[in-house]
């Protein structure tokens, strides 16, 4: 399949100047590329796709596509197709597959365990997670967390968790989408501690800074953030006997539902990835 040219093709280079510069005319191309919409695996591999249920409504209602418009569609395992929409419905739109890609894995991964916080602030940690390129959120039930997920509760906050993940890799263009993993208890982390290439516990109290630790170049970087109240001491000794080091970050507090955000931010750029 060939690839689509870029909208800016074929249009001359202007420059801005003046104290009121104007734009050059003609088509553009928003600099964050054309909407993603998302399907199942599987579906990417004839010459055409639907979207349809809510992902249909949301293209052909919410942003409303018209035919000859780029949209992209991922199925949030690798595959990303370059697409043309050709016939939109009320709640359906179909697209033409111009050029598919498979993108692999990053390396190294990034799971970060996320201390169940107050409110709906854990999902506003996985949004910001999930759009910095966290690869995997580890609800966690730590000691100190106020919130407890239980029975119908926990399968409900659990969900919406999901779903952040979903909306938050569409926005952000990923052509994988995060896991979002059952909720873990602290025994259940320490055995994930001791399969990662680098486990990290935020603490603000640690002596090493977060950017002066040595990382691997593949397998998994697991990052640990406490709740509100701070890990519990025993949970701290049980996570350091499983193999984790303490880093800090900066000599600001953040809350636990912007700190996972701000610290896979150093990593992934140490690690190459940004």
């Amino acid at each position: 399949m060939d690839s689509l040219p870029p909208a800016w093709a074929g249009q001359p280079a202007a420059g801005l100047a003046g104290p009121n510069p104007v734009p050059p005319a003609g088509p553009t191309r928003p600099a964050a590329g054309p909407p993603l919409f998302l399907v199942q695996p599987g579906e990417l591999a004839g010459p055409s796709v639907r979207l349809t249920g809510p992902e249909g409504h949301h293209a052909a209602a919410v942003r409303r596509l018209r035919a000859g418009e780029r949209a992209d569609v991922s199925d949030g395992a690798g595959t990303l197709a370059e697409c043309v929409v050709t016939e939109v419905g009320k709640d359906t739109v179909t697209l033409d597959l111009r050029a598919v890609r498979t993108v692999p894995p990053p390396q190294p991964g990034l799971a970060v365990a996320q201390a169940l916080p107050k409110g709906d602030r854990g999902e506003l940690a996985v949004e910001l997670m999930t759009e910095v390129g966290v690869d995997t959120v580890i609800p966690w039930a730590a000691a100190r967390s106020v919130t407890r997920w239980q029975s119908e509760r926990g399968a409900r906050a659990l969900a919406k968790w999901r779903a952040t993940a979903r909306e938050a890799a569409k926005q952000s263009r990923r052509p994988w989408l995060p896991a979002v993993a059952e909720l873990a208890s602290t025994t259940a982390l320490a055995g994930r501690v001791r399969q990662a290439a680098r486990a990290v516990i935020l603490e603000a109290d640690a002596p090493v800074r977060l950017h002066e630790l040595s990382l691997p170049a593949t397998g998994e970087i697991l990052l640990l953030v406490g709740p509100e109240g701070g890990i519990d001491p025993a949970e701290r000794s049980a996570l350091r006997e499983a193999g984790a080091v303490e880093a800090r970050l900066g000599p600001t507090v953040l809350r636990t539902s912007t700190a996972g955000a701000a610290a896979a931010a150093i990593l992934l750029a140490r690690t190459g990835r940004w």
